[in-house]
């Protein structure tokens, strides 16, 4: 694997236009595989919000037979895959808009394995409706909640399904049972409260300790909640084709639940900032972007051109992206990273001018893509390719 310097870096991409988005194909690859470690031997779902590149994503359905399909995050980008050649297309929100299902219907006639996301009698009604009108049988997944509330006093997890007792899941079989124009495909427990928590964050001893202790409370809840609520299934008639569980900060713990028989892995590719910072999990930072230093309004602080690009969730410093070379390079505590301007505080080595690229990692991997028309790709330390991200496909999906 290329080793990434700042001067190597630099040295590559001289005359590359700044900004720009590029992947370290090694380093993909590294995590690809890593991936495949930590996940046993159960199938993975890709999750594509994670990559918003169709390239991109081929890359990696291609490199093992145990990456089985995608995870969307909406109606109309899985319709869109679809038309990409993808198929297994697991919806992994609920979707109301009638004309998404709509075209989810229309693409289910023509062959395609698409299944939409449920919680409520209501998602229920709605979609059966739906299919009766466009005459095809609509598969279905149904959401789990997998939060906990340790010692009865904290919600740790994120406010998604409301399901959560084998009486509310019997219900929800039925009421997809007693219709011809659905099945029910799939089930999905997705505890976030593991899986996208990060527990090794520098600088944070003591709440990482908190973190972990209280996902080691939650695990077994976890598990005893997913398998309960399978059971109800199967009782009540059901056959799920999956169940699906899991994320880039659970693999390992997820695969070793015998109800789950996929798990979902998304931020491991690309490994963007939270996600090195988890004790168990050994991510190599494998995308980023440049930005180009445009002012120097002081010895030590380099200004440049863009670079605001926010993650989602609770707003804080850790949503910010961060220098990554040349090493040393920070925010500055005041300003942050800006929608037109990201000054630097750099004292170092190397000799930065105007001009000179600041390498920079996104905190999450959603927002990466949505700011670049391309990815250029990167192996043995030569520029391969250049591959196109929805954005460069026209694409808007959410």
């Amino acid at each position: 694997m290329h080793h990434a310097t700042y001067p190597s870096y630099r040295d590559l991409f001289a005359g590359v236009p700044k900004p720009f988005a590029y992947v370290d194909l090694d380093r993909l690859d590294t995590n690809v595989q890593k991936v495949l470690d930590y996940s046993g031997d159960k199938s993975i779902r890709v999750a594509s919000k994670s990559i918003r590149s169709v390239s991109m994503l081929r890359h990696i359905l291609d490199q093992s037979p145990r990456f089985v399909g995608l995870m969307c995050f909406t109606a109309e980008e899985a319709v869109f895959l679809s038309t990409q050649g993808f198929d297994d297309l697991l919806i992994a929100y609920p979707t109301w808009e009638p004309t998404h299902i709509q075209q989810v219907a229309e693409r289910v006639r023509a062959g395609c394995q698409i299944s939409l996301m449920v919680d409520s009698l209501d998602h229920i009604t709605h979609i059966k409706r739906i299919a009766q009108s466009e005459g095809v049988q609509l598969p279905l997944c149904i959401d789990l909640d997998m939060s906990t509330s340790p010692y009865n006093a904290l919600h740790f997890g994120v406010w998604r399904s409301s399901i959560r007792s084998a009486d509310q899941i019997s219900a929800l079989v039925q009421a997809i049972q007693s219709s011809n124009h659905l099945i029910l495909d799939g089930l999905m427990g997705y505890e976030a409260q593991i899986a996208g928590v990060t527990d090794a964050s520098p600088g944070s001893t003591l709440m990482n300790s908190i973190k972990r202790h209280l996902k080691a409370r939650s695990l077994p809840v976890v598990a005893q909640r997913r398998a309960a609520l399978v059971a109800a299934v199967l009782a009540a008639g059901g056959q799920p084709r999956v169940v699906n569980g899991g994320g880039t900060g659970s693999l390992k713990t997820s695969s070793a639940d015998p109800s789950v028989t996929e798990v979902t892995a998304g931020s491991a590719f690309y490994a963007p900032g939270l996600f090195t910072q988890y004790k168990d999990y050994d991510y190599s930072p494998a995308a980023g972007f440049v930005l180009e230093v445009v002012r120097q309004p002081s010895q030590d602080i380099f200004t440049c051109l863009g670079g605001g690009y926010i993650a989602s969730g609770d707003a804080g410093p850790d949503r910010l992206p961060q220098p990554y070379l040349p090493q040393g390079a920070t925010l500055m505590p005041f300003e942050g990273a800006g929608e037109v301007q990201t000054p630097i505080h750099y004292r170092g080595p190397e000799a930065l001018t105007l001009g000179s690229p600041i390498f920079m990692r996104h905190a999450k991997a959603g927002e990466l893509c949505e700011h670049f028309n391309e990815l250029i790709l990167i192996r043995d330390g030569e520029i391969v390719d250049r591959v196109k991200t929805y954005r460069g496909e026209g694409c808007c999906f959410l």
